[in-house]
């Protein structure tokens, strides 16, 4: 089974060239970026059964990365 990632340039179509821009000019912005690709990397392996979770574990992980999710959003419409 394949399961889809979720990269913020698929998440947020509308602001590619935004995110690529925050991701070089602001440390912050980028470092939620990094954080939220790696969570979402994380879910993806463990859904694609290349790790072992729980279902507890998984739904932390889906929940931080709505968390990040929703700061990077946050910082797009601020920026």
């Amino acid at each position: 089974m394949h399961v889809e990632h979720h990269p913020l340039i698929k998440e947020f179509p509308e602001h590619r060239e935004r995110i690529h821009s925050l991701k070089v000019s602001d440390a912050h912005f980028a470092k939620l970026a990094d954080q939220y690709e790696e969570v979402d990397k994380h879910i993806c392996r463990a859904e694609d059964a290349a790790e072992g979770h729980d279902e507890d574990h998984m739904h932390k992980l889906k929940a931080e990365r709505l968390r990040l999710k929703d700061e990077v959003f946050k910082a797009l419409q601020a920026a």
